[in-house]
Order: C-alpha cells, then structure tokens, then sequence
C-alpha cells in the first residue's frame, strides 16, 4: 500500500513539473538592423564611462600638431580625442584683400608756415588697404628751410628739395567699418638734400673786428626711422581726415667737417623728435564684396572621440593640451 503511495506523489511531481515548463515564455533572439548597430550606435553616442573604457583598450599616438589619435587594433581605425583637443577657430577677413586704395595730402607743414615756421613745404600719400587691416604706405614730399633764429647770428637755408617715406599701418579695427580707423605704423625715410649757412658774424673782442665768414653747400644723405599713430574718420563720401603723430629717429648721416644740418627734409628739426600730420584723404574702394562667413566646426561624435575624416584642417588650427 505504501508503494502504491510513493508512486502517486512522484506523478504528481512530475505532471506538475511538466506544467510549469510549458507556462514559461520562449524568447528566440531576433536581429534587426538598431541590433546589428548597437555597439556602433554606442561607440558614436559614447558616454564618459564607455568613452573611457575605450581610451583604456585603444593604442593611441600623438600626431605632428600635438593631437592625441587613438587606434582601433581590431579595425585599424584611427581617432581623434575632441575632449583632449583645445579648437582655435581662425577669424575669418571680413573685407577683401584689395578693399580699397587712398591718396592724401598733408596740410600740416603748410598751415605751421602760415603761423610763422620757417620749414617744410608739402606732402603727398598713397596708401593701399589689404583686408581693412594692413594699410601700405608711401610718403613723398618737398621741404625748404630759410631760418635766422632769433639772437642768433647766421641764416640756415636749404633749397628745395625731394623726400620719401615707405611703411605700414595696422589697422585695429579691421572687422569694423572703414569708415573709421585707429591704427600705428612703420617708416623708413631718406633724403638727399644741400644746405649752407650765410650771414654768420663772428665779433673779435681782442681784434676788434668782426668776421662773416660763410659755410658752403654741403650736400648730405640721410636715413630714419619712425613710429607712428593715429586715427583716420570719414567726413563726407570717399573724404576723410587723419592725424598722426610720428617719433622719428636718425638711422644714417653724412659725415662732414662742417657740423650736422639743422633741418632735414621729410624730417624736421634735427632737435625735435615727436611731429605731427593732419592728413586730407580722397579713398576709393576696390572690391565692395565682404566675405561674412562664419566658420563652424561639426562632428558626427557627441562622445569626443572625432574621426580623422571629420576634422576640417582648412577652415581650423588645432593644438593638442596633453593631459599631465
């Protein structure tokens, strides 16, 4: 009897057993295509974690800009680390590189003579703006000097004669309209030139006499250089108006075994070292179209890690800060 028993509980085990395998739900695996992708999908939409397991199994060297560039040693893929690069974005010319061309006149020595200066004549500029921001110059002029100092006893004179300047301005507000413009500069000056001194009295206590001997024309060449600033505004159409301030200082002079000139044209008065210019501009433009495109930097990695194909090498300098 007790046979039968153990019989009966062990079929009922087992149907039971039988029943519960048949209530369980049967999950066959499916591929799809967002299945098939997946760890792609995961490496482009990288986490900080993932992204850092990856840095982790990935051989990486530096390139010739100082860039971290990870390798894929399964694929052969090579990568960028965004998140280790430091993007400088070139700004872009807004203005054309010829933009514009200028000629001027300064009236500033023709004004001092009328209030008493005994030098200088006239000068003519010409200037070229490459992209509103360099600003080629050329200064020709002519100067004459007919001077007695007061209580003094001779006359300096120098003929007319020719000069000639040649530098560059920068522009530093490039990107703004040229309608305005603050900007310092560069020259280099020279002058071949002749003076003499006249009337010279010389009085002789011991002799009592008095001498008037006469220095003849010498006929020096001399260099300098200046730094110039100043600011530039338009006044009425392609008119504008600019004042300059120059500090000069004498590069080379001729040697003679009478002294060194007085007054030197282009120059001015040996003693003086800062001058001045008040300039008259007549500018017309070259090329009217404006480049106003932005430069932006798109990457199909959100991650950090960048493609060597994505990375724009015409339109960016990049350089690498490398992790300590």
């Amino acid at each position: 009897m007790k046979a039968y028993i153990h019989i009966i509980i062990v079929a009922l085990m087992v149907s039971c057993l039988g029943l519960s395998l048949k209530a369980q739900r049967v999950i066959t695996p499916v591929n799809t295509p967002q299945t098939a992708t997946q760890p792609l999908n995961e490496f482009e939409g990288d986490t900080a974690r993932i992204n850092a397991k990856i840095r982790s199994t990935m051989k990486h060297y530096h390139d010739e800009n100082g860039n971290i560039v990870y390798i894929d040693t399964i694929t052969g893929k090579e990568w960028r680390d965004s998140t280790a690069m430091k993007i400088k974005v070139r700004q872009p010319m807004k203005y054309p590189l010829m933009e514009s061309a200028s000629v001027g006149v300064d009236i500033w020595n023709p004004l001092m003579r009328a209030f008493g200066q005994h030098y200088g004549l006239i000068d003519f500029s010409a200037q070229v703006s490459l992209h509103n921001r360099y600003k080629p110059t050329a200064e020709i002029g002519l100067g004459i000097a007919n001077n007695t100092p007061a209580d003094n006893n001779f006359t300096y004179k120098s003929p007319l004669s020719a000069y000639l300047r040649l530098g560059l301005d920068y522009n530093f507000l490039y990107n703004s309209t040229p309608d305005y413009q603050y900007f310092v500069g560069v020259r280099f000056g020279f002058t071949k030139f002749s003076y003499s001194v006249e009337d010279i009295t010389i009085n002789s206590s011991y002799w009592e006499e008095v001498a008037h001997p006469t220095i003849p024309s010498q006929h020096p060449f001399v260099s300098w250089g200046e730094l110039v600033m100043g600011l530039k505004v338009k006044l009425l159409g392609p008119i504008s108006a600019g004042w300059t301030f120059r500090f000069h200082s004498i590069f080379h002079e001729s040697k003679s075994q009478y002294g060194k000139p007085w007054y030197i044209p282009g120059y001015g008065s040996r003693n003086g070292k800062i001058t001045g210019s008040f300039t008259i501009s007549y500018t017309l433009g070259l090329n009217k179209k404006s480049s106003e495109s932005v430069i932006s930097i798109e990457t199909d990695s959100p991650s950090g890690i960048v493609p060597d194909k994505n990375v724009d090498t015409t339109a960016t300098e990049a350089t690498a800060n490398e992790p300590e």
